[in-house]
């Protein structure tokens, strides 16, 4: 609450992210490596839509039972709810990346027979049962996100199309927002990373399927996140590892921008003039 409430007082809306890593978990910190702990303690049992390893040689994920999937669902509730106690105004479900949500919706990671595997309707349907778990916490006047990854990148797997349909069932059940991102499911992947280059994706599946989207991935300069919301390809953009290279990345882009910010009292004396258009 505090922190949220820090946030609120100076002019910014606070959101929060919730995710179950799946068979992703128990690994080491970034910069110890990453690296998924096998045994030991700190280690813990990963878990799954199927037991098929994010790569050869880490842990065979659990198989997670019809009832553990409910307690899941359960859990996404409950972080809702906390959430909203904390004071946060958007919550976003992480669907994406090779995280647990994703797991399920690809034939490379889920090859159950069950009613949350096979057909694309049923390996949907732990995001479809997560959304409507939120939406029985979240008010309807504040925003749910959900972000996917468009593509797995990789033949047979999730691809741009199933995104399309994703998202049309998704905004029909009443997301506010495609947070559309991609890969991270298969660790062999060949990703065309470069700026701009998750744009289309955004793009199609806002302007396909008439939902809000936000664009992620290499956007590193204002004019650049400006250019796309102006060309219509995207309604929001998704800031992260500028943000650590630049704790001010936003009060730079509102220089850039032409706009005038506050800044800290103990930060005034470098402000510059916004620049002129």
């Amino acid at each position: 609450k505090q922190i949220v409430s820090f946030i609120h007082a100076n002019g910014a809306i606070a959101g929060i992210q919730l995710a179950h890593a799946g068979r992703k978990a128990s690994c080491e910190l970034p910069w110890n490596g990453g690296e998924q702990i096998a045994e030991g303690g700190n280690s813990w049992l990963p878990v799954g839509p199927s037991p098929l390893p994010f790569k050869n040689g880490q842990v065979i994920p659990h198989e997670l039972s019809i009832s553990e999937i409910q307690d899941i669902v359960f859990a996404f509730r409950a972080a809702a709810k906390r959430a909203l106690e904390a004071g946060y105004k958007v919550v976003e479900i992480h669907a994406a990346h090779g995280y647990l949500l994703h797991q399920f919706f690809s034939p490379l990671s889920n090859n159950r027979t069950d009613v949350y595997g096979g057909s694309f309707e049923n390996r949907i349907r732990l995001v479809i049962d997560v959304v409507e778990a939120v939406q029985s916490v979240w008010p309807e006047n504040l925003p749910i996100f959900v972000r996917i990854s468009a593509t797995d990148w990789t033949e047979n797997g999730w691809n741009e199309h199933d995104s399309l349909q994703l998202s049309a069932v998704l905004k029909d059940r009443g997301v506010d927002l495609i947070d559309t991102s991609s890969g991270g499911n298969v660790p062999d992947a060949f990703i065309p990373a470069g700026p701009n280059y998750q744009v289309p994706f955004a793009d199609k599946i806002r302007n396909e399927i008439g939902i809000y989207t936000g664009a992620v991935g290499i956007i590193v300069d204002a004019q650049q996140a400006e250019d796309i919301l102006q060309e219509d390809k995207a309604d929001l953009i998704f800031i992260a590892r500028e943000s650590l290279r630049d704790a001010y990345f936003p009060t730079h882009a509102a220089q850039v921008l032409g706009d005038d910010t506050e800044w800290p009292n103990q930060y005034v004396r470098a402000k510059r003039e916004p620049v002129k258009k």
